[in-house]
């Protein structure tokens, strides 16, 4: 497997093609790349999406789950459904510390604190860090989409990292409405009693993608 080097150039050129693809042809390109390929996910709303689209062309795709311990009892149980239902190969990665523990120590702090950015590093920077130094991916599948946050939408359907790792949002310029009716047409289930305890506001970022 050769090194990738990516220019600025090469990036815009490769995003240029892209544009008018489907998720499906755009996951086919990114095989045929031939790179260490993961996604990640947290089973958020229309995680379902990349993960039934990716799935279908990668199928034995390494799926990295970094749960914070705090998602819904609803999350927990749709994760678990398309799990299944994808047969997913899913690496579970979770904080060192137990949501117990941490709940007597600091509980979920208030946003922009030092205490909560210290909640954030423990249960999901640190865990993601620990997924990716342990498969060292070239190419990272993840579900950033235009109109999420400010920093989103700077990005494209691929994007680079801070480490260098390729990101592919095979979704990036789809819209909800969009989504819903390619859920429709698959008939795959969806989930939006949701919590982030990293972000609480929509629209903040966690610090993965920063």
């Amino acid at each position: 497997m050769g090194e990738m080097i990516m220019t600025e150039e090469k990036l815009n050129e490769w995003n240029t093609y892209l544009q008018d693809k489907s998720p499906f042809q755009i996951v086919e390109w990114v095989s045929e790349l031939n790179k260490e390929t993961v996604i990640t996910t947290n089973f958020r709303p229309y995680e379902v999406n990349i993960l039934h689209a990716v799935s279908n062309v990668i199928k034995d795709i390494k799926v990295l789950w970094c749960d914070t311990g705090y998602n819904t009892p609803q999350t927990y149980k749709h994760a678990e459904d398309l799990i299944q239902l994808l047969k997913l190969n899913v690496d579970l990665f979770v904080p060192k510390q137990t949501v117990a523990h941490r709940n007597v120590i600091m509980g979920i702090p208030e946003v922009d604190t030092e205490a909560h950015a210290l909640f954030s590093e423990q249960v999901k920077l640190e865990p993601f860090r620990r997924a990716m130094e342990m498969y060292k991916p070239e190419v990272w599948f993840t579900n950033l989409r235009r109109g999420q946050t400010a920093v989103r939408d700077g990005l494209d359907i691929l994007s680079l990292s801070k480490t260098g790792i390729l990101k592919v949002s095979p979704f990036y310029n789809w819209s909800d409405e969009e989504l819903d009716i390619y859920l429709k047409r698959y008939n795959l289930p969806n989930e939006f009693k949701y919590f982030d305890p990293t972000k609480v506001l929509e629209n903040r970022e966690c610090g993965i993608h920063i």
